[in-house]
């Protein structure tokens, strides 16, 4: 029956965490749905060749993306380090570009997962994706692929559906978003002062 499998996929996707409550992506589609990245039990379609990079592109787009950077402008692309799908982190796999960035005004463009589930408005905690296909947040994501979001005393942000770009002060915090195991969920997160 779909609505005991849908109801079953949501209460797996929540996850107590101290006294709050995390929204976590979930895969709560229909049978006849392309897989998602979570379900093992579908097959994946295969993946697309990688074409050959043009080295003068390249390098007009490296330079647009050190402006960029400069600018305070930031892409998940910029937060990526090398670890391995489900491998162990450790904190010396943070680059010296995302170190650099510690304490630095930025603006990360992204999706929001409220962090209190049924809460549309008014709240000062949330998760901020890459993207919202169900990719980025809980077992299986990358680390780099969600930036945990802290408003400022006296802001708060509205959910919405929309690409958000949020404003604030990044932080690289490797201790305060674990899971019970001592895994972390979450490595990165920016105190906002907005959220558009």
């Amino acid at each position: 029956m779909i609505v005991n499998h849908r109801a079953r996929k949501l209460l797996q996707c929540i996850v107590l965490f101290g006294a709050s409550i995390t929204y976590f992506a979930c895969n709560s589609h229909a049978e006849d749905s392309p897989p998602s990245r979570f379900d093992r039990t579908r097959p994946v379609a295969a993946e697309k060749k990688a074409e050959p990079v043009d080295p003068m592109k390249a390098a007009q787009e490296l330079k647009a993306r050190e402006a960029a950077r400069a600018r305070g402008e930031v892409t998940f692309d910029d937060l990526k380090f090398d670890i391995e799908k489900d491998g162990e982190f450790k904190e010396g796999m943070i680059t010296d570009s995302i170190n650099k960035m510690e304490g630095e005004t930025i603006r990360l463009r992204g999706f929001i997962l409220p962090s209190f589930l049924f809460q549309q408005k008014g709240f000062n905690r949330f998760v901020l994706v890459r993207d919202n296909q169900e990719c980025c947040f809980g077992p299986g994501a990358a680390l780099y692929d969600c930036v945990m979001v802290e408003m400022e005393p006296g802001k708060t942000a509205d959910f919405t559906t929309r690409v958000v770009t949020v404003k604030g002060n990044f932080a690289t915090d490797t201790k305060s978003y674990r899971y019970p195991d001592g895994e972390p969920y979450a490595v990165f997160k920016i105190i906002a002062s907005e959220v558009k």
